[in-house]
């Protein structure tokens, strides 16, 4: 069987050259004047703004913050609400339905759509990583809550206790830790798609980023590139600290 799958998968590959046009891979090396200043360029990187760039990639890094509080704040009802073992399949399925929709339509089309409705900036960013976000962690969050412990849970509910009680008391303490650590690491992965969501005017150092690829200018965007490594290491050294001390 392992033969068969990994067989299907490498005569998919054979066949998909042509369709991704990997045969002119060659000219990635072929002497192009245009690749070689890039290259040049980008090797001497252009600090004479680094304030300004700081500045914006506090911008992206808030977009990111927001936008994944926001998202929490919708993933666990929708993701308690999309729980077999916490919701009636009446309620479960539409819920679900809801989830596969946020998850399904990327970041910069949901972007375009609130550039539209309020205009250029950071809260258009805010917003569509919102949505995106919410439909990921409510999958994630209803999936920790279906793999609890159901003893304490019949323990709250043995004392008469309500469905809310059940919740807050036998529920939350479990998956609490395990929820925190899904936050933490969506909030490293928006770090980087606030980035992205800049290039459509939806504020942060994308902007930026895009103005300078327009302009020819790639010294600063050598700058700019590396000040995000930067930060979205440091968000990632953060976040891995405080998942260890959770988990």
């Amino acid at each position: 069987m392992d033969v068969l799958v990994w067989g299907g998968v490498i005569a998919v590959l054979l066949y998909s050259v042509n369709a991704v046009d990997l045969g002119n891979i060659s000219r990635l090396f072929s002497g192009n004047d245009s690749m070689k200043m890039f290259v040049h360029d980008l090797l001497r990187p252009d600090f004479s703004d680094w304030r300004m760039f700081v500045a914006k990639m506090w911008e992206t890094i808030q977009i990111a913050l927001w936008g994944t509080f926001l998202a929490v704040l919708f993933g666990i009802p929708l993701g308690l609400a999309a729980a077999r073992n916490m919701a009636p399949q009446w309620v479960v399925t539409p819920v679900r339905w809801i989830m596969n929709l946020l998850r399904s339509v990327p970041d910069l089309v949901i972007g375009l759509l609130f550039v539209t409705a309020v205009g250029l900036g950071p809260l258009a960013g805010v917003l569509a990583i919102t949505l995106n976000t919410a439909g990921v962690l409510a999958k994630l969050f209803s999936e920790a809550v279906e793999s609890i412990d159901k003893g304490p849970v019949e323990g709250v509910r043995a004392t008469g206790a309500s469905k809310l009680h059940e919740i807050v008391w036998g529920v939350i303490p479990q998956v609490a830790p395990l929820w925190t650590s899904f936050a933490l690491y969506r909030f490293e992965s928006n770090s980087r798609s606030a980035t992205v969501l800049g290039l459509i005017g939806a504020g942060g150092i994308g902007q930026v980023l895009f103005d300078s690829m327009n302009a020819f200018n790639f010294k600063a965007v050598s700058a700019i590139v590396i000040i995000v490594v930067i930060a979205v290491t440091l968000i990632d050294t953060l976040s891995q600290i405080m998942r260890k001390r959770l988990l």
